[in-house]
């Protein structure tokens, strides 16, 4: 019986996939570990190796084919001593679907023990007041979204009142649940406004254009920056940050005999900012309905462009490093992340996160929250800004620094102590050292 290649799931949150590129044909020899196929997710392309031997008997999703689902049959593998003709009627249905978030596999309280079968509800839920926060897992939301359920409308059975997956499939059971159709009042805040589509009229008495399909990251990218901009209460404070010293350090690290790397302004602010965190751990930190959750290490993500989106790789345990070891790793990262070629560990996590738009003359700038962090640090240009030093004035080189931060769980003073350390560092750099 042929061996189903099944699209693998290259992170713990990807449910499609591209197949950009076969590297094997119908009829080549594959020997266990040899590269078979590129996968391109909403991050990167990555290669997919083969765990079987044996010989590429039939492709079924052919390369180029976009958003193929996780665990869906890509490919027929024939064994050995098998021909063509085992492929007749052979089946090409999916595998066994993911497993699902593990918040839903974690057991519930033995005084709420899970029921064997739905029970019809002897009575509706009161609904929720208006504004009243909804605690359901990802998943319960996630079927309900596409069951047309209204949460509010549903008990839930977890801990603290929480809407788990088995109240959602009660109440689709039990027929109950129901949205309120459009147009209706719903005592819960109004639905965001869905972003046109490309035939919408709004169009119609604008100059002509081309229609560029929206690729995998860019529907990533618009879905979580606007649920960030949206459920996230962001909170800005800006600083002015004197770069002299930090520069005269510079050039005289970069101009040692025998120098072999090329330090950059923004290798000492991911190490400032490690340091910064260090030092102030509750800017460190990340928000959920049940704890604040307070990081021992500072993995700093680092906000690069690449063709068709944005991605952040990670520079792992940022404090600990020397600037020498944190540019090379930069350099690294950001090469790859241009060549798709990080792999999940790089760009998946991350405590904190910098963007630098410093080098296209940027002065500054406000970020968006990468969740589920706390914080992000835009960093703009450094440039020769009059000042006031002792009464006279003087120009210096200043650079604008703005952090966004979650304000749930970090408040303004706990962001502005935060700027006072970092701004400290920047403007003494030999206090790196410390």
């Amino acid at each position: 019986m042929p061996i189903k290649i099944l699209m693998p799931a290259l992170s713990p949150t990807m449910t499609e996939g591209n197949l950009a590129k076969w590297h094997k044909k119908e009829g080549d020899a594959v020997e266990s570990g040899d590269v078979i196929a590129e996968i391109e997710t909403d991050k990167a392309t990555m290669e997919v190796e083969a765990v079987e031997e044996g010989t590429l008997g039939k492709i079924v999703v052919p390369e180029g084919t976009a958003d193929v689902a996780v665990n869906a049959v890509i490919a027929l593998l024939l064994e050995e001593g098998e021909d063509a003709s085992a492929l007749d009627g052979a089946d090409t249905s999916g595998g066994t679907a993911p497993a699902p978030a593990a918040e839903e596999a974690k057991p519930e309280p033995a005084a709420s023990p899970a029921p064997a079968a739905a029970p019809a509800p002897t009575a509706a839920p009161a609904p929720k007041a208006a504004g009243e926060r909804i605690f359901a897992s990802p998943l319960a939301k996630r079927i309900a979204s596409q069951e047309g359920l209204d949460l509010a409308a549903i008990s839930g059975s977890g801990p603290k009142g929480r809407v788990v997956k088995r109240d959602v499939d009660g109440a689709i059971a039990a027929g109950t649940g129901k949205a309120a159709p459009a147009g209706a009042p719903s005592a819960s805040a109004p639905p965001a406004a869905a972003a046109p589509t490309v035939d919408d009229p709004v169009f119609q008495n604008m100059p002509e254009y081309e229609a560029v399909a929206n690729s995998s990251m860019r529907k990533i990218i618009a879905s979580r920056l606007t649920a960030s901009a949206r459920d996230i209460p962001h909170f800005n404070v800006s600083a002015d940050i004197e770069i002299d010293k930090l520069l005269a350090a510079r050039k005289d690290l970069n101009g040692r005999d025998g120098a072999d790397y090329k330090i950059s302004v923004n290798d000492f602010v991911i190490k400032a900012v490690a340091v910064a965190l260090r030092r102030c751990p509750d800017v460190n930190v990340s928000y959920t309905d049940d704890a604040i959750l307070k990081f021992k290490k500072a993995d700093v993500s680092v906000a690069v462009a690449i063709e068709g989106g944005l991605i952040t790789p990670i520079i792992k345990d940022a404090g600990s490093l020397g600037l020498a070891a944190i540019s090379a790793k930069a350099k690294e990262l950001a090469g790859k992340a241009r060549d798709g070629k990080l792999a999940p560990e790089e760009f998946q996590g991350g405590t904190f996160t910098i963007s630098n738009l410093g080098m296209f003359g940027v002065k500054s700038f406000n970020s968006i929250i990468n969740p589920p962090q706390g914080g992000i640090l835009s960093v703009g240009a450094g440039e020769q800004r009059p000042v006031v030093k002792d009464g006279a004035l003087s120009v210096a080189t200043v650079m604008s620094l703005t952090l966004a931060v979650d304000h749930r769980c970090i408040d303004g003073a706990t962001a502005a102590g935060f700027m006072k350390e970092l701004k400290a560092i920047l403007e003494d750099p030999i206090s790196l050292l410390l």
